[in-house]
């Protein structure tokens, strides 16, 4: 790719760039694929978008490099912001008081997660430094899976919202601590305040940078109406500022943008509309990302030796978010048969886990040399394989308005609200 680009350079010199044109191809076929994936096969625009993007990355794209830098670093932090300030503002904090469960069993999936892959890698004679990151990584689940699947399966009932709950608190936590560890990474801790002290920091400039903008959305709805496309615009340029500023004040943008839209949440209940008026923009950035993200993952170094690594990752993982959330279910109000597919709609790893992994790889290039080979290729499987586990879920539990098959074979079924701006959240 990287003669084939050279050529074009002899002969094509657009004024923005030849990187510009390069993505916006890129971005084109991702979108073409991604619909013809869909209204064929069933699957998850994703599973196209990350294709596009595997084979980008597997024949030598240049323009995404590992480590994560720059202005593609930005856009992947802006589109993630994006869609975990709209994940913390499904959440309604109330609900912890009636069903305190919930937490119970997000908890338990995220600690058993965490001990079960780092217990396996050490026990593949993993060094403790890769081990520990890498089931941090391994924590997180991918709430932009999660929702973009939603949207597309019209999905709505107990277990897509307490899967969407749980992915978003499994994302909360894995920030908060791979902010921290990759701080640690910088600086060895010896005592207890130098352990506990990256912590503070991060949720301390995280949950102030999520005040504040939470506190600056409540006083534009005051005087601005929730469904203009101001306000939409305003949301979108509070969240850049805070993507370009966060990291450098010692906090994490995409965490201080759950906290914020949780907290917008607890104060304004009612169901928001700003998506509506960012629904183009939202879907490109959304497809941007995922495509980012797999050509990024795509160019690790593939060998029998990793594979056998990540399998035993991947498999750990599964498991133990399995039974975190089976275990916790009791008294959560969720059958076994519901924690089950529950457990496959956590299944998905994408943009967050790819930033944690930045995250390590900038504080430390050497720890973060050692952890790509095993987690470039364990985001990039899950993003695709992820999907589709968690349309299979949905449709299992029998909260899909339509029927996990072709878009083709049935020529009467109503437009894919995908393809629309939406409407809003669920309560």
């Amino acid at each position: 790719m990287n003669e084939l680009l050279s050529f074009w350079a002899q002969w094509l010199r657009p004024s923005a760039g030849l990187p510009t044109v390069q993505w916006s191809l890129l971005l084109a076929l991702a979108a073409v694929a991604g619909h013809l994936l869909q209204r064929h096969t069933g699957l998850p625009k994703v599973v196209g978008y990350a294709g596009v993007g595997t084979l980008a990355g597997l024949a030598g794209f240049s323009g995404a490099l590992w480590p994560l830098q720059g202005i593609g670093l930005f856009l992947l932090e802006l589109a993630v912001s994006l869609v975990l300030f709209e994940a913390g503002g499904r959440i309604a904090l109330r609900w912890f008081r009636h069903n305190p469960m919930v937490l119970v069993q997000s908890l338990l999936e995220a600690a058993l997660t965490y001990f079960a892959v780092s217990q396996v890698l050490l026990w593949l004679d993993t060094p403790a430094s890769v081990a520990k990151p890498l089931a941090l990584v391994a924590m997180a689940a991918s709430p932009s899976v999660l929702l973009r699947v939603v949207a597309e399966t019209r999905a709505a009932g107990p277990v897509t919202e307490r899967a969407i709950v749980l992915t978003t608190l499994s994302t909360l936590y894995a920030l908060a601590l791979g902010s921290a560890h990759a701080q640690w990474l910088e600086r060895p801790a010896t005592t207890w305040l130098q352990v506990l002290s990256p912590v503070v920091v991060v949720l301390g400039v995280s949950v102030v940078s999520g005040g504040v903008l939470a506190l600056l959305m409540g006083w534009a709805l005051r005087v601005m109406s929730p469904a203009s496309e101001s306000t939409s615009l305003l949301l979108l340029a509070l969240l850049a500022l805070l993507a370009a500023m966060a990291a450098h004040l010692g906090g994490s943008a995409p965490l201080a943008a759950l906290l914020g839209g949780m907290v917008l949440k607890h104060r304004y209940p009612r169901p928001w509309a700003w998506q509506r008026a960012l629904g183009p923009v939202m879907g490109l950035l959304t497809m941007l990302m995922f495509v980012l993200v797999s050509t990024v993952a795509a160019q690790a170094d593939w060998n029998a030796a990793v594979a056998g690594v990540v399998l035993a990752l991947l498999a750990a993982r599964l498991l133990a978010k399995a039974v975190g959330v089976g275990l916790g279910h009791v008294g959560s109000g969720a059958s076994w048969h519901q924690s089950v597919w529950l457990a496959g709609a956590m299944t998905p790893l994408s943009v967050v886990a790819l930033l944690i992994a930045s995250q390590f790889a900038g504080a430390s290039p050497a720890t973060g040399y050692l952890i790509a080979p095993f987690a470039l290729p364990a985001i990039l499987l899950m993003e695709v394989c992820g999907a589709v586990l968690v349309s299979l879920a949905l449709y299992r539990v029998g909260e899909g308005s339509r029927p996990w098959l072709p878009a083709a074979a049935h020529p009467g079924a109503a437009p894919n609200p995908s393809d629309a701006p939406r409407t809003g959240d669920t309560p």
